[in-house]
């Protein structure tokens, strides 16, 4: 089983989410980033671009401004709610490159 229909299903359920937030959709304005997810044996990227995330598929992006480098388990654990980002995070189960500010606008995908 691969991670990609849950990451495209949390993409759908943001997407949405901005259309229905002014607030979200304000918060997210003017944000241009490229996103990888990194699983090892699975590779995911987006862009994240007009408040929303675009082109999301498998493979690698070239020039990533984010990296969430982890493992299909803990990634689908953390979809699922089965481990909370920040536990995922503390202990080391989930890696992320980029700018912080960045990092903490693209927690809203969680």
């Amino acid at each position: 089983m691969t991670v990609e229909p849950l990451l495209q299903d949390m993409i759908d359920k943001f997407n949405a989410r901005v259309d229905s937030d002014e607030k979200l959709r304000n918060e997210l304005d003017g944000m241009d980033k490229k996103v990888l997810v990194d699983l090892g044996s699975e590779k995911y990227s987006f862009h994240l671009h007009d408040s929303k995330a675009q082109d999301f598929g498998e493979g690698d992006i070239e020039g990533a401004d984010i990296a969430i480098i982890s493992d299909p388990d803990t990634i689908s654990g953390v979809i699922e709610g089965k481990i909370r980002p920040m536990k995922a995070f503390a202990l080391r189960k989930v890696r992320i490159k980029g700018d912080i500010n960045d990092v903490l606008r693209l927690r809203k995908l969680f």
